[in-house]
């Protein structure tokens, strides 16, 4: 198995992280949501970090930092939206700092996340999604064995305005028919967390 380069975020990252993200704020506004200045501060990255780890705390998301070989951090990854019962499914958001480009850190985070996922978690499907003009990020994704399976109009606010997205997904051959029971009184839409 390859090594992790993903770990468990904590409330004690928030200095590192704010300071991350400070340095690749302009790299990373064509591909986020814009965010107000206190986003940017350690405390603005507490703030997130703690409603990250509820989510965690209620079996709903997994937040993950990435990390370089030296342990810094250099991106984010969160497995988001987890429901159970019988959709066992999962999105996928994640980002790597511009300094730590090209290294295959992306690629070994999703596939991290992939294992999470599916070998942890138990989940059948995780789904992602990419602006139509980001080619790098369906580089990972593909590289990954996610495929794509459509777009979505106006699929999310980034840089200021609604914008498309080519929608990938990968299934998890191991979860079968009969697998995982479905989780109790998780009603018709197989929401049970």
């Amino acid at each position: 198995m390859p090594p992790t380069v993903t770990r468990l975020a904590t409330l004690d990252d928030a200095e590192e992280l704010a300071a991350c993200l400070i340095r690749n704020r302009a790299f990373l506004g064509p591909w986020e949501p814009v965010r107000g200045d206190a986003y940017y501060t350690a405390d603005g990255q507490r703030a997130v970090l703690a409603e990250n780890l509820d989510l965690y705390a209620r079996g709903v998301a997994v937040p993950l930092l990435i990390v370089d070989d030296g342990g810094r951090i250099t991106g984010r990854l969160h497995v988001n939206n987890i429901v159970r019962g019988p959709f066992l499914s999962a999105t996928l958001g994640y980002w790597v700092a511009r300094e730590a480009g090209g290294r295959g850190l992306a690629t070994a985070a999703v596939a991290d996340a992939v294992r999470l996922a599916f070998d942890d978690l138990g989940l059948h499907r995780l789904e992602a999604g990419t602006l139509l003009h980001n080619v790098a990020s369906q580089t990972v994704l593909r590289r990954n064995g996610f495929t794509p399976f459509g777009v979505a109009p106006r699929y999310l606010r980034i840089a200021g305005r609604w914008q498309d997205h080519v929608l990938f997904q990968l299934l998890n051959d191991g979860v079968e028919d009969g697998g995982p029971r479905e989780a109790d009184g998780a009603g018709a839409s197989g929401n049970a967390g």
